[in-house]
């Protein structure tokens, strides 16, 4: 439930449309696609670690810190914690983008009608969200369950209506005008165009996009409160992906086929048109040269509302959708900060370890997320959230995926996932593909994401936590040492690479100080010193209970 609600978002309302005006519905279906793909093999690789052993509070940071050391699960506790933070706002953003255009169909301002209503609203929204947070997570179950009916039925209302067709003139006018081949054939390639100061390709309109799918991780994310964490995240989260891609997939191909890409929305031009034929009227209606026009896929964020039967239902799920997924990570990320901070890995995050009632909420850990998203809210342009957000969640990952890479290569004793349908090369391929997706998208921002992802294990590694969780790195430290000493027994001695090798019997090295000086000059820590202690203990044993097997038969 928690995965669904998160993946159908604001993206699926706000969004998918403009992806398939700007992509065309060819590209567009490219970029479902391979951003499920991406999904698909880090569910899988997050269902191996899942499996393997009890997964405690703290969700996806748990998984990567246990599975590949403090160095990596801190960093990344931290890039998720704030990516989560940022989601908020961004839902929040979208949230008020539908609010505003319901507003402003029915000819009302709160402000001006701009970035200034949506800032208003959404830290309103904010603090609303908070409020419920706060009050329990047994609260926010049951608004989430109300929310996802809204958001079924709201899409049942859309599908209807692509096949119910336009129910008046103004509704052509705008661009809706039913199914068409004619309609699918010219928006079937791409028409990338400069949107919100931004000129836009495919791998621009993919980072806008991502968002949409990075809700795999709301069921993990609450690991602490699942009561088998190990069925539940894998069974729950493939589920959802593919429920969710056949949605997304059947959707995009829906209003591309049924939605012209520019339309003016005036309906005496339609007319003019219609006194010649019904074809005409539609070229009157999507002439723009010289012009803007407002409707069509390629510019009105709310085309779904348009097609769909009856347009408030509409509204009511992007409602639904935008605050059930904001509730979710503003619920997950104070949960992941609170496990981080149990395992004092950084200094000056222990604060955020006490939990409060009978769930451990983290309040403290919400009030952070407040303020960080409040700050992201201030921006209020949805489109330039996004991106900076997929930045984050592809690190996340990439992670994932390389600590299942990282602990099948390593043969660790403790790595024996139940879940059996996962491959350590695809895992790698998932790792690589992540990387790469990171740098088309914007290869600033994947600079600043590595860096800040090496800064936060070095100074880990540097501190060196009294951590000891048996990752995948202390077998891959053993197993590496031990193939270099198998492989000296084939390399043959050279004056030039001579170690002196000691053996000092020094008995306890404390009884024998300059004995050890001595030979510590000798080898000068690069080459190998033993210091030897000879005990000298009497045993007795006992002759009868040693040789009476020896010699017993049945005669």
């Amino acid at each position: 439930m928690r995965c669904l609600l998160n993946i159908w978002g604001v993206m699926l309302f706000l969004r998918l449309s403009w992806v398939i005006g700007q992509a065309g519905i060819f590209e567009g279906l490219l970029i479902i696609t391979l951003a499920n793909v991406v999904t698909l093999v880090t569910a899988i690789s997050m269902s191996a670690v899942s499996t393997n052993g009890q997964i405690s509070a703290g969700g996806i940071y748990y998984m990567i810190s246990r599975a590949l050391g403090p160095g990596f699960g801190g960093a990344i506790g931290l890039m998720f914690t704030l990516a989560n933070s940022i989601a908020v706002s961004m839902y929040i953003v979208g949230f008020c983008e539908s609010l505003q255009d319901l507003l402003a169909s029915y000819g009302t301002v709160l402000i001006d009608g701009a970035t200034n209503d949506i800032r208003v609203v959404g830290i309103i929204t904010l603090i609303g969200i908070l409020v419920l947070a706060i009050v329990g997570m047994d609260w926010v179950t049951r608004f989430q369950m109300a929310l996802l009916f809204v958001l079924i039925f709201s899409q049942i209302d859309f599908i209807i209506g692509t096949f119910w067709g336009p129910l008046d003139v103004e509704e052509q006018a705008k661009g809706f005008v039913g199914y068409s081949s004619e309609v699918l054939k010219q928006n079937w390639g791409p028409d990338y165009r400069e949107f919100e100061g931004v000129q836009h390709d495919f791998f621009s309109v993919f980072a806008v996009f991502f968002p949409a799918v990075t809700g795999i991780v709301a069921g993990a994310n609450l690991s602490g409160d699942l009561k088998d964490p190990g069925s539940a995240i894998p069974l729950g989260t493939l589920l959802a992906i593919a429920v969710t891609f056949v949605s997304y997939f059947g959707y995009a191909i829906m209003i591309g086929s049924c939605v012209l890409r520019d339309a003016s929305g005036n309906v005496t031009e339609y007319f003019m048109g219609l006194n010649e034929s019904a074809a005409d009227a539609m070229k009157y209606v999507i002439n723009c040269t010289g012009r803007e026009c407002n409707y069509g896929i390629e510019v009105d964020s709310q085309a779904m509302e348009l097609v769909s039967l009856w347009g408030p239902l509409i509204y009511g799920g992007c409602f639904a959708a935008t605050l059930s997924s904001a509730i979710a990570s503003l619920v997950g990320a104070p949960r992941v900060l609170q496990a981080l901070a149990k395992d004092k890995l950084y200094p000056m995050i222990g604060y955020f370890a006490e939990g409060y009632g009978a769930n451990n909420d983290p309040v403290r850990g919400y009030v952070l997320v407040f303020i960080i998203s409040f700050a992201c809210i201030l921006i209020a342009q949805l489109n330039a959230i996004a991106p900076l957000l997929s930045n984050f969640f592809l690190a996340a990952y990439a992670l994932i995926n390389f600590s299942v890479f990282h602990a099948t290569i390593s043969k660790t004793p403790g790595w024996r996932p139940s879940f059996k349908y996962y491959n350590e090369w695809v895992s790698l391929v998932g790792t690589i593909l992540c990387i790469i997706v990171m740098f088309l998208m914007s290869w600033g921002t994947a600079l600043i994401t590595f860096a800040t992802v090496v800064f936060l294990y070095l100074y880990v590694s540097y501190r060196k936590p009294d951590a000891n969780w048996g990752s995948s790195a202390q077998a891959q430290s053993y197993s590496s040492a031990l193939k270099s000493m198998q492989e000296l027994n084939s390399v043959e001695e050279h004056v030039k690479n001579y170690r002196p090798q000691l053996l000092v019997l020094t008995g306890m090295p404390g009884a024998r100080p300059p004995l050890v000086d001595f030979a510590n000059l000798i080898t000068k820590n690069v080459s190998l010193l033993i210091c030897g202690h000879v005990l000298l203990v009497q045993i007795n044993f006992r002759r009868e209970t040693f040789l009476k097997p020896c010699f017993y038969s049945e005669g």
